[in-house]
């Protein structure tokens, strides 16, 4: 294993004097104040003294051996560096970066680089008021960037013709894997179950297809459009515009012979190309996905970048992912919110049609602002005049002896060099670029925005072996032939021509940014979700070039600060889990759960139960569960939970029984979603596999096992660890997210592989799972840090608060509320349920009512109705200060005495602040005639008064907008009944 530190750690180990290349740090001697894991705690010395005092408790250590079994404790301190300062780590992780090295890559293959204009960088991507907001499952709270998601699907409406599109996808491979299973669950001819794909698509998107058509016994066909008949029954079909060799071809031939054989038509298209390309949904293509990449977002060796995915909307329900889309509040004002939420998989579970959790939302937001910041004009030129250094480019080489394809092109060409080759490469090494071999005697080059001129004479010199004796001689109108040309307007909508200068666009951003609850605001207590800090230091690398200006297809020899990178995060995350194997690449927790499934299900394959397809799933699962495991083409049994909320043993027993020999799997939650730490975890584990299966453990609850205990340790085979929540990389508004898998030794050679890059996976793996080898590998330096700077003893440290914090919550609010589950001793783990039911049968009121309320307090509600209907799921992380804890506490308490006040009938049961919460601030200057004052209203406590965040619309229609579906920002005002 690469150990930077292999000692043993202490907590006083975090303030170790030295850095990591043995000089002493200036930096890193001091009081323990000044040390990462001081800073990275809410609670200090004083205050967890007092915590404990109300527990009962004279020290952490009495606290966690009260709450997690001592059958499943870790009892020495993990193998990881000693915790260093944040200029250490700093300084070590830079050195790692130089190790990459950041060449001109002409790679293409979907991947292209951009210039982020500076205000997007410095106000969206390095902003905490952008970078720690949650999903926005609470719309009030959530209206600035619920508008930017709206921007981005206009402009990708807009820009592929389509009527609908969703708020992003992980990657294009992955969207096109989408699309496949769309057009298989609504294919007319139920026997056709091949899927055609044309050989001119980007092979890693290919690659990704693959490995999901596989598990739905989907047949994927790959051959030349120009050469496919329809003989065989198709249910669907997939091209790529322009090809992944440059290729421009008019489909629209094809598309109609697709149609009248029934197929649907998907188009994976460059959504810049298409300012000037005819857009897929003229040709009639039923969905069109694809990557926002170059729209100002880093190339960062694979990701995070935003995928679309656009269709038409006769498929709006069946649509992946989330959609935003425009609602009107009590008020009739036009209010945005997440629409037909019924059809995603939280809801709809096993019988989802996708396992869609984690989009990436940060980034469709830079994507959306760069096309707002550079308008239709902009981004036309912008294109332009890549289409205009790509023709000058093919000017120059076919001047110079080479053959050149004959179809049009946008930004790629594909040239025929025989045996100069070695030599051409030769001399592109010497000049630091990077061209991409299509074969033998074939070199593709791909453009971009950055290209200047001088770049176009070093790619003529590294051609031609003799620099230009004067500037390339530039095309005059480029050659698209008049039935490719896009004649159709785009972008039309205000938005994308108010904000030109960077004085309005720096506004604009802040008006958005301040309708949104972030963590630079209050606490996120959403239970399950792990809203910690994402600290300064950690952020600070994902912008540094040498991470962030690297193509995912550059050579190896150019990328050895990332593969040490990625050595040591797999070799740390084993020693947190105790697993044998990492796998990277999944960039998305639902992901990491469907790629341990289908190593599951190749291991069973390899040994040759291929029978084995039962998959047991408790009742309380989290909804992507279910729908990972009908996507790896497994069948669900559901599990059942005793009265306590732990899985119940003797039902599992009966059901691992009855389904023996085609048992799977098992999905198990530790701890469990009901907030405990159930006691029975290695037997349930045991069972199990007694009876053939495998036990995957959903980690989206780790927070409250690193340094306490490890899932391989008590019985798990494979486990999935969002890096979005334990381990600090941002949820940005709802994704990136990234869901490395963990394995044992009998998993590891089934790890997913990839295609275009060897040594990827196990020597039996699976297929890719993303378009990128290491998935979001640009924002993997977070978690680096994170654990670099924490170390050992402060990892624990860390657990160990987070579960004081949310004992302190159930504590204080018992008495109030009924914290619906306990473990042993009474102890929950990291979060706790808050049980509501009771309040509407005494007060009319829900659950609904009292998250609204809370908004009033200045707090994001906690996980609402999950796993339990009627109830608020509270996880308050070990990165808020008692401070903090204790507002929200006085909120909750002075929520429950205003419900007691409707319950003794001092407060009308339709007319209180609750049933009209959230309030705004428009709320002060209307007319008021309710029972209750504005004061209460809107200031309930002192601390509001100083630091109020106003909701920037009043309570949503929740109803309305899925009746009423308007999803782009066309004519939004037209939609207020005000």
């Amino acid at each position: 294993m690469t150990q930077l530190s292999p000692e043993p750690s202490t907590l006083d180990a975090n303030t170790s004097p030295h850095s990591p290349n043995g000089r002493v740090s200036p930096h890193a001697i001091a009081g323990p104040l000044s040390s990462f894991v001081a800073r990275h705690l809410g609670p200090d010395a004083g205050d967890t003294k007092a915590m404990l005092k109300a527990l009962g408790y004279s020290s952490l250590d009495e606290l966690i051996e009260a709450t997690v079994p001592a059958t499943i404790r870790f009892q020495q301190p993990l193998k990881l560096p000693q915790g260093w300062s944040e200029a250490a780590a700093l300084e070590h992780l830079k050195g790692i970066a130089a190790q990459n090295q950041v060449w001109r890559s002409y790679l293409g293959l979907g991947y292209a680089n951009t210039l982020t204009p500076a205000v997007i960088q410095r106000n969206v991507l390095e902003n905490p008021g952008w970078y720690t907001q949650y999903t926005p499952y609470q719309p009030e709270i959530a209206q600035g960037r619920l508008e930017a998601l709206l921007n981005f699907q206009t402009l990708v409406t807009d820009l592929t013709g389509m009527e609908i599109a969703n708020a992003s996808l992980l990657d294009e491979g992955t969207a096109a894997a989408e699309a496949m299973t769309l057009a298989f669950n609504a294919r007319k001819q139920k026997d056709a179950k091949t899927f055609w794909v044309s050989a001119a698509c980007h092979p890693q998107t290919i690659d990704v297809v693959k490995t999901r058509a596989q598990p739905l016994g989907i047949e994927v066909v790959v051959a030349d459009h120009r050469q496919f008949n329809f003989e065989t029954p198709v249910f669907g079909v997939l091209l790529q515009y322009p090809a992944s060799d440059g290729a421009i071809y008019d489909y629209e031939e094809f598309v109609a012979l697709a149609h009248a054989a029934k197929a649907l038509v998907t188009v994976a298209a460059d959504l810049l190309s298409l300012t000037l390309l005819r857009p897929p949904g003229e040709f009639d293509a039923d969905i069109v996905v694809g990557s926002t990449q170059r729209f100002g977002v880093p190339l960062g060796y694979g990701g995070p970048h935003a995928a679309y995915f656009a269709t038409r909307n006769t498929f709006a329900r069946k649509l992946p992912g989330r959609l935003v889309g425009v609602s009107k509040d009590t008020y009739g004002n036009p209010a945005l919110r997440l629409t037909l939420q019924t059809r995603e998989q939280h809801i709809r579970r096993d019988a989802a049609t996708s396992n869609i959790c984690t989009a990436q939302v940060l980034l469709a937001i830079m994507a959306s602002m760069y096309a707002v910041y550079h308008g239709p004009e902009g981004l036309r030129a912008i294109a332009a005049r890549i289409h205009h250094h790509t023709q000058t480019l093919a000017n120059a080489l076919v001047a110079a002896g080479y053959t050149l394809a004959t179809e049009p092109v946008f930004d790629t060409l594909r040239v025929t060099v025989g045996d100069a080759q070695a030599d051409i490469l030769t001399r592109a090494k010497a000049h630091r670029i990077n061209l991409r071999a299509l074969d033998g005697e074939t070199l593709v080059v791909a453009l971009d925005e950055t290209v200047t001129d001088p770049d176009l004479q070093d790619l003529i010199t590294v051609f031609t072996g003799n620099p230009p004796t004067h500037p390339p001689s530039h095309s005059s109108t480029p050659p698209l032939p008049h039935s490719l040309r896009r004649t159709t307007p785009y972008l039309t909508h205000p938005t994308f021509h108010r904000y030109h200068s960077e004085t309005e666009m720096l506004r604009y951003l802040h008006r958005l940014q301040n309708r949104d609850l972030s963590l630079a605001t209050a606490m996120i207590p959403l239970g399950s979700c792990t809203m910690k800090l994402n600290a300064t230091a950690e952020m600070v690398p994902i912008t540094w070039p040498e991470f962030g200006q690297i193509h995912p297809f550059a050579p190896a020899e150019q990328t050895g600060g990332y593969r040490q990178l990625f050595a040591d995060l797999e070799n740390w995350l084993s020693e947190i889990t105790g697993f044998d194997g990492v796998s990277l690449q999944p960039n998305a927790g639902a992901q990491g759960e469907y790629t341990g499934l289908l190593v599951i299900r190749e291991y069973h394959r390899q040994r040759g139960d291929t029978h084995r397809n039962i998959c047991l799933i408790p009742q309380s699962a989290h909804g992507t569960n279910p729908a990972s495991a009908v996507m790896a083409g497994m069948q669900v049994v559901a599990v059942t939970c005793d009265e306590e909320g732990n899985i119940d043993l003797a039902d599992l027993r009966a059901k691992a029984e009855k389904h023996s020999a085609n048992l799977a799997a098992l999905m198990v939650t530790y701890p469990s979603t009901h907030g405990v730490f159930e006691a029975g975890i290695a037997e349930i584990c045991a069972i199990v596999h007694d009876h053939g299966g495998q036990v995957y453990m959903d980690g989206a609850n780790m927070n409250a096992q690193v340094g306490l205990c490890r899932p391989a340790d008590f019985g798990a085979d494979v486990c999935h660890l969002n890096l979005h929540k334990t381990f600090c990389i941002p949820h940005g508004g709802g994704g990136p997210g990234v869901g490395p898998i963990g394995v044992k030794a009998h998993l590891v050679p089934y790890l997913p592989g990839h295609g275009l890059v060897a040594g990827v996976g196990g020597h039996q793996g699976i297929g890719a799972v993303t378009s990128a080898p290491w998935g979001s590998a640009s924002i993997l330096p977070i978690s680096w840090m994170y654990i670099a700077m924490m170390g050992s003893a402060g990892l624990q440290r860390a657990t160990e608060v987070a579960i004081l914090n949310a004992n302190y919550i159930a504590q204080r609010l018992t008495g109030h509320y009924d914290i619906l589950y306990t473990g042993q001793n009474g102890r929950v783990a990291h979060e706790c349920i808050l049980d509501l039911r009771p309040f509407k049968k005494s007060a009319d009121i829900g659950v609904e009512d009292v998250a609204k309320r809370l908004i009033d307090y200045g707090f994001h509600p906690p996980t609402m109705s999950w796993p339990v209907a009627g109830t608020l799921m509270v996880e308050p992380t070990e990165s808020e200060s008692k401070a903090e804890l204790d507002r929200f506490c006085d909120a909750m308490i002075a929520i429950r005495e205003e419900i007691r006040s409707i319950e003794t009938g001092q407060s009308d049961r339709d007319h209180n602040p609750l049933k009209h919460a959230p309030h705004t601030a428009a709320d002060l200057v209307a007319d008021w005639n309710r029972p209750y004052s504005r004061e209460q209203a809107v200031f309930p406590t002192p601390f509001t008064r100083s630091a109020k965040f106003w909701p920037a619309v009043n309570r949503i229609d929740q109803a309305y907008g899925d009746r009423n579906l308007i999803c782009s920002c066309v004519g939004m005002e037209a939609y207020s009944e005000s």
